[in-house]
């Protein structure tokens, strides 16, 4: 590993740290509770997401959260307290958006014709901005530790019930328990975006 790819892993890492510290600090509202109410406030967030049958409710935890982290790496604080009070509105917008998802999923059906259009240029731009950003995220999860990227990789693999199922299984053969784990692979993933949004910016 060269010394260019060594100093990104770094800022990786440190993005990552930092973005899940200053989550961690946010939840805490000014007091230090070794974490304890992160994991209280998943905890509620999953029942949230449960009580309303959703088939992958720690997945919708996790996107709150991992919304919450932008607010508060963007705007650099939010004034809504408590700070469980912000985190349910978040998860209301989630929830809704997930419910409009599960609504738009419908068989395809084989005999309909396919309707062909040329793209247009704002469709050309977009698929063109799309795949950078996917040529930056091979490039970061390369730059991972083997650990770590087959960590973060089987974390997000799947969908729905099946998410859930190979999280746990990949918890167990870790040895951690479930919230250890989404703690782990949210600092990875805060890592990963930090190292695509540089990478993307790049010419």
């Amino acid at each position: 590993m060269n010394a260019v790819t060594q100093d990104i892993g770094r800022l990786a890492a440190e993005t990552s740290e930092t973005a899940f510290t200053r989550l961690l600090h946010w939840l805490d509202d000014g007091s230090d509770s070794g974490g304890e109410r992160y994991l209280e406030m998943r905890r509620r967030l999953v029942a949230y997401f449960d009580r309303r049958n959703r088939p992958a409710p720690d997945v919708l935890a996790d996107e709150t959260f991992d919304r919450v982290s932008r607010t508060l790496e963007e705007a650099g604080s939010i004034k809504v307290t408590p700070p469980a009070r912000y985190c349910y509105v978040v998860a209301r917008f989630v929830l809704l958006e997930d419910i409009r998802r599960t609504d738009r999923d419908v068989p395809y059906d084989e005999t309909r014709p396919v309707l062909r259009h040329a793209p247009s240029t704002g469709a050309a731009a977009g698929a063109e901005r799309a795949q950078r950003s996917l040529d930056c995220l091979t490039r970061c999860l390369e730059r991972l530790k083997t650990a770590d990227r087959s960590l973060i990789v089987e974390y997000y693999r799947d969908a729905k019930r099946q998410r859930i199922d190979r999280r746990r299984d990949l918890a167990a053969r870790l040895g951690i328990t479930m919230n250890a784990l989404g703690i782990r692979a949210f600092r990875l993933r805060a890592g990963l975006e930090g190292c695509v949004a540089s990478c993307r910016t790049r010419p």
